[in-house]
């Protein structure tokens, strides 16, 4: 049984991204996983970094990840990143010293030590656009900074990304072939 702690970020309960939620609910439920979801517009946290010391949120997210097996990001992906609210939880929840630290070599230069290790993550991401656009034209770009420049740096190398194409243009018939996939992404945890 794992111990999954998920960040959703879509404003709209009626979005595709909420099926994928739910979804992924619904099959962790059902396979015995307990699943602690963070829905932050609902939460209305502010993804703002000031340069403030963590508040209670961000030290409550940090302690319910701590307790977790599995990490997972639920959001679209607009203008090739997150919406700016899930961006800013991974600026203020997944932020040195408490996810990583620098390891110093000589002088300013070091290299990230992750402190999430044994961790995996799983990431499931909206996309307008076409496939082909995405990995031609923009190198998979989210992928690319999400595995290595958020959770990598973290310590997590078990990484799962789950990318669905062009979902406003695509039928019923592939949505749910979309949710298929995401239940058979919970059913091998």
């Amino acid at each position: 049984m794992a111990k999954i702690f998920m960040v959703y970020g879509h404003y709209n309960d009626q979005s595709f991204n909420s099926a994928i939620k739910d979804t992924f609910i619904k099959t962790a439920n059902d396979n015995e996983h307990s699943v602690d979801v963070v829905d932050l517009y609902k939460e209305k946290f502010d993804p703002v970094f000031k340069g403030e010391k963590p508040d209670h949120i961000v030290l409550d997210h940090r302690k319910r990840i701590e307790q977790a097996d599995v990490i997972t990001l639920v959001a679209p992906i607009w203008n090739f990143r997150m919406p700016a609210i899930l961006e800013g939880w991974i600026d203020k929840v997944l932020a040195p010293p408490w996810a990583f630290s620098f390891k110093t070599i000589f002088g300013n230069y070091g290299y990230p030590v992750g402190n999430l290790t044994g961790k995996k993550a799983i990431v499931f991401c909206t996309y307008g656009s076409p496939q082909f656009a995405i990995r031609t034209f923009f190198l998979n770009m989210p992928t690319k900074r999400l595995r290595r420049g958020v959770f990598n740096i973290c310590g997590i190398k078990d990484v799962t990304y789950k990318r669905y194409f062009a979902v406003p243009f695509v039928n019923d018939k592939k949505r749910k072939k979309f949710l298929d996939d995401v239940k058979e992404t919970v059913n091998k945890l």
